[in-house]
């Protein structure tokens, strides 16, 4: 896997479609968004919100962030993950996580909320077995399947007329289906993705804090025997870029401050990097420097949330530099540990 530093976007507050293919003509390799299923707010759903996304770009990478696994039958979602992926040319990414922030949700599924770490790990297995495209037999402690095979859909091919050239990319999902991205802070999220995962995405965390994600990732992996060869190292960003950069503060103030009481500048200074390209670039730098190699910018921000892109991928991206010696990811110089 090549080692450069890569630029994705949170699509807030919903998706739109002139907003994604603003985004497309930029230096900008994936799109992202989430859902709670029954969130407080009038937003989407995660699954609902990749459907638009899938079929409102041609380029990028599109990816739920996140997907709150535990809260889905994985037979289902397995295969409406699958259609998606086959539809968009194997451009879906599952960015997942346990939530827990809204008890009520787990209720009115029927999942016991304690249960949600466990049910995600069983269910990653299960959509790994299933996009495998070969009979499956699953009894765990969740979930039970007994010879089922699933067969993503086989889109179309499209009749053209003479010399006209396809849109988009050829159909066609990824061969064992999309990589499952883990989401967390916590130690047992840093474990289920050193163990299930094909890359780690955290969000609100400190550049010191990712570097002791990596060591525990990296630590966790080698003890049971896991090349980690081809993870992706990725981080959920909330930010804002401004020419202006009290402006950018100020976003950041109003977008996330409410959630940390009457301290929000100076935790907010270390999760959400806010202020003009540079400044900003320099904040990013050490997460660069820390191990991540994919940022998704999520603008903090209510209103002109593209400017914010813009600015991320045109003036921000070309200003980070990969550490001395170029590995893919994350440097570890003695067991366990990252440069």
């Amino acid at each position: 896997m090549p080692d450069r530093i890569v630029f994705g976007a949170a699509a807030l507050p919903e998706p739109e479609r002139n907003w994604l293919a603003a985004v497309e003509r930029l230096p900008i390799e994936s799109v992202w968004q989430g859902g709670h299923v029954l969130p407080p707010t009038g937003t989407g759903e995660a699954i609902t919100r990749l459907a638009l996304m899938t079929a409102w770009t041609e380029r990028v990478r599109v990816g739920t962030a996140i997907l709150l696994l535990p809260l889905y039958q994985p037979v289902i979602v397995a295969k409406q993950l699958a259609d998606l992926d086959a539809r968009s040319g194997g451009r879906v990414s599952v960015g997942l996580g346990v939530g827990g922030e809204f008890k009520h949700e787990f209720d009115s599924v029927g999942v016991p909320i304690t249960e949600r770490g466990a049910r995600t790990d069983e269910a990653m297995v299960l959509l790994r077995d299933l996009w495998r495209g070969e009979p499956v037999t699953h009894h765990g402690k969740y979930f039970d399947v007994d010879d089922v095979t699933l067969r993503p859909v086989t889109p179309p091919v499209p009749a053209l007329p003479t010399g006209a050239a396809p849109v988009g990319p050829p159909a066609g999902g990824q061969p064992g289906g999309p990589p499952l991205l883990v989401s967390g802070r916590k130690a047992p999220a840093m474990r289920r993705a050193a163990r299930l995962g094909d890359g780690w995405m955290p969000y609100l965390m400190s550049p010191s804090a990712y570097a002791r994600s990596v060591e525990t990732i990296t630590a966790e992996a080698a003890a049971t025997g896991r090349d980690l060869d081809g993870f992706e190292w990725m981080m959920y960003v909330y930010c804002s870029v401004r020419a202006d950069g009290d402006r950018a503060r100020a976003d950041v103030t109003s977008f996330l401050g409410g959630a940390y009481g009457d301290k929000p500048a100076s935790m907010l200074d270390k999760i959400a990097p806010s202020g003009t390209p540079e400044q900003v670039a320099a904040r990013l730098q050490e997460y660069v420097d820390a191990g991540v190699r994919h940022f998704v910018i999520s603008p903090a921000a209510h209103e002109d949330t593209l400017e914010v892109v813009q600015l991320a991928a045109e003036e921000v991206l070309p200003l980070l530099t990969l550490p001395a010696g170029g590995a893919a990811g994350p440097v570890i110089t003695t067991a366990g540990a990252a440069s």
